[in-house]
């Protein structure tokens, strides 16, 4: 029987986690940040990466990396689904670095480990594990098209393409055009990268990699949503207990009571499927199902927390200085991120043999 429970030392990484986007990742500062032309928190960043060594935390000792698991790369992701927090984490230490591991590449994995570059898989960031994703064209050694919705390019150093050759290639980021597209969430910005004749690397075969990289991503991004969930929920208890009306606080009303016991339900039930799915890719066993199973049912219950978080601040909860916003817009990207849950669940219906009547 697997333990789904944190350990202590996943406690402990998170409370340093924590800690450390309690520094740098404040509402204010966050908000600031998506009015200007930089969203990405560089500082953040590089404390996270630099100076927590958390960018290599799939990568093997071997390879220049901390040689950890999925369930501490969850734990990282709660607390950055927590905070909001704009870094190129999910894209760039678990999605660029598992296509990386899945090729013969170990200079950009090594490099991607420390933190001294970011990394993009150029694939749309709503594709979901398994799905048709767009590629470019390889002529001559060099490479052609336009990929959209391509999630932190705007940060990203080097950007892993896949050619119609059937080859995932390697591409500096000086050698691409980088477009912004608007975007809902603005912590995570999307962007269209057009190549037009940019030199690429062949690191290995495209399919794998980016099936891999794409599953490790549903897969964790549960526990980002986790996050996203829990901070809405406690803000709105929090909240509830302070505002008062007809002189008592409006959490005592008992139809507000249920409506948040019914979403801690959720909540709880989310955390285990999230759990779920970090330990069946740290383990390698039944890791299709464990992701199709979380990410069925992930995006409702963020989306649904941020929705009643903003519906129970009331007024407060309407205005662009409350936070409460950059979650429920994170909620519903999120909801489309690496494939929506009817997608997941199609998935899953396929492989537990359980078909559409």
């Amino acid at each position: 029987m697997t333990d789904l429970l944190y350990s202590e030392e996943e406690e402990a990484l998170r409370a340093a986690v924590r800690d450390l986007l309690t520094d740098h990742c404040d509402a204010p500062g966050v908000i600031a940040r998506t009015e200007s032309d930089a969203p990405h928190d560089r500082a953040a960043w590089k404390a996270l990466a630099d100076g927590m060594g958390l960018a290599g935390l799939l990568v093997p000792e071997s390879r220049g990396g901390q040689g950890a698991s999925h369930r501490e790369v969850a734990v990282v992701l709660e607390e950055l689904g927590r905070a909001v927090a704009p870094v190129p984490y999910l894209t760039s230490a678990v999605v660029a670095t598992e296509a990386l591991l899945a090729c013969e590449a170990d200079d950009l994995l090594t490099d991607l480990a420390s933190g001294r570059r970011i990394g993009a898989l150029a694939v749309a960031l709503s594709v979901a594990p398994g799905a048709a994703h767009k590629v470019v064209r390889h002529e001559n050694g060099s490479l052609h098209g336009e990929l959209t919705g391509v999630a932190d390019a705007a940060v990203a150093d080097v950007f892993l393409v896949p050619a119609d050759d059937g080859g995932l290639y390697a591409v500096e980021a000086d050698a691409a055009t980088v477009t912004p597209q608007i975007s809902l969430d603005l912590t995570r910005p999307l962007a269209t990268v057009t190549l037009d004749g940019a030199p690429g690397r062949r690191l290995g075969d495209a399919e794998p990699a980016v099936r891999r990289a794409l599953r490790a991503g549903a897969g964790l991004l549960a526990s980002e949503q986790l996050g996203v969930a829990e901070w809405t929920l406690t803000e709105t208890v929090r909240y509830l207990k302070e505002r008062k009306q007809f002189n008592r606080p409006v959490g005592g009303f008992q139809a507000l009571k249920h409506r948040l016991a019914q979403l801690w339900l959720e909540v709880v039930s989310l955390r285990a499927a999230a759990r779920g799915a970090a330990d069946a890719l740290a383990s390698g066993q039944d890791v299709d199902v464990a992701v199709a199973v979380a990410q069925a049912y992930a995006a409702q219950v963020a989306v649904h927390a941020a929705e009643e978080a903003l519906q129970l601040h009331a007024g407060i909860g309407m205005t662009w200085e409350h936070p409460v916003h950059l979650y429920l817009k994170r909620a519903k990207a999120d909801s489309i991120a690496y494939g929506t849950a009817g997608a997941h669940r199609s998935t899953l219906a396929e492989l537990v043999d359980l078909q559409a009547p």
